[in-house]
């Protein structure tokens, strides 16, 4: 072989890998918004992953996902989802209300998958639940919804309750609040509203309910108090106040009750969807999903701590009792 020869095939077999590497597929990416903070997701993440997994996509294999947190600052959101849709990503999985409203509202093109707990039709998010009709689709736990089924649990846990607060943040709507003052009017409890938007006026809030006297306290499902749960049911143990919750983690550690959906399962079930999408189903004619099954839960050990005794009606129909 001549010199020439060798040195051309030698040149060819070193740029090869580079041209092989040039034609080999992006893979997609997924942008991910939520309004709290990174520590208050990681949970949801760990079941949104779990999701795109059983569809067939590993993060950092097959999928990349660039994160967005709002660290409990709802109005960053719309610029946020607008970083999003300027990075091109594939698909915009949304795991609030607001959050939603901001993708939403930043592309009609943009395939989004949204994690709410509100009807998705009432909040003109979608044209209807069998066909949302557009860009986005999603699953909706409807937990904003069950403010007066919580009330009407808490208050047969105490029926002699008559003076309720309600602990409100940033990121808790005014129909929850409004909807859950309606019921409480209805038997006949008084209704004080708190409103905290940061760790010090949780604190605040709590001193101000103990002056106040309240009976018993409706703590609205709002990212800022799951991030600071830990503060909140230390300081309702504190302050010796029966507390009703959204979610199951707050009674795992130490609430007094909740109802609502599993959460985990709502982020995995998006994860899916969103796996669907990014396979090539169109959001416009996937179903918005809705859990069939709510759990009560009650911490029958804080129950006693409190010197409360849990009817056994009550017992009969949680589907979990903490001892």
């Amino acid at each position: 072989m001549r010199r020439r020869d060798f040195i051309t095939l030698l040149g060819g077999a070193a740029a090869w890998p580079l041209t092989a590497r040039g034609q080999q597929p992006t893979v997609p990416v997924i942008g991910y918004l939520t309004a709290g903070p990174p520590d208050l997701s990681g949970k949801f993440l760990t079941a949104f992953r779990k999701g795109l997994g059983e569809v067939g996509y590993t993060e950092g294999r097959n999928v990349a996902i660039e994160y967005r947190f709002a660290d409990n600052t709802p109005d960053r959101l719309p610029e946020l989802a607008v970083d999003l849709v300027r990075r091109r990503v594939s698909v915009i999985a949304a795991s609030s209300m607001q959050a939603a409203a901001a993708a939403k509202g930043a592309t009609e093109t943009i395939p989004i998958v949204f994690r709410i707990g509100v009807d998705p039709v009432q909040n003109a998010l979608v044209a209807q639940f069998n066909r949302p009709g557009s860009n986005i689709t999603g699953i909706s736990d409807i937990t904003l919804d069950l403010g007066p089924k919580r009330l009407g649990l808490l208050h047969d846990l105490l029926p002699k309750a008559a003076r309720l607060a309600i602990l409100t943040g940033p990121g808790s709507p005014d129909f929850e609040i409004a909807d859950v003052r309606t019921a409480a009017s209805n038997i006949g409890m008084s209704v004080e509203v708190i409103r905290a938007n940061n760790s010090h006026d949780i604190d605040a809030a709590f001193d101000s309910l103990a002056q106040k006297g309240v009976d018993a306290l409706f703590v609205t499902n709002d990212p800022l108090f799951f991030t600071r749960r830990v503060q909140v049911v230390i300081l309702a143990a504190h302050h010796r106040l029966p507390t009703s919750y959204a979610l199951r983690e707050f009674v795992e550690i130490g609430g007094l009750t909740s109802y609502g959906a599993d959460f985990s399962d709502q982020f995995r079930l998006a994860g899916i969807y969103t796996g669907r999408i990014l396979k090539g189903e169109k959001p416009a004619e996937m179903p918005v999903m809705r859990p069939t099954k709510f759990d009560f839960i009650i911490n029958l050990q804080t129950a006693r701590t409190l010197r409360i005794g849990v009817p056994p009606a009550l017992l009969a129909i949680a589907d979990e009792v903490i001892e």
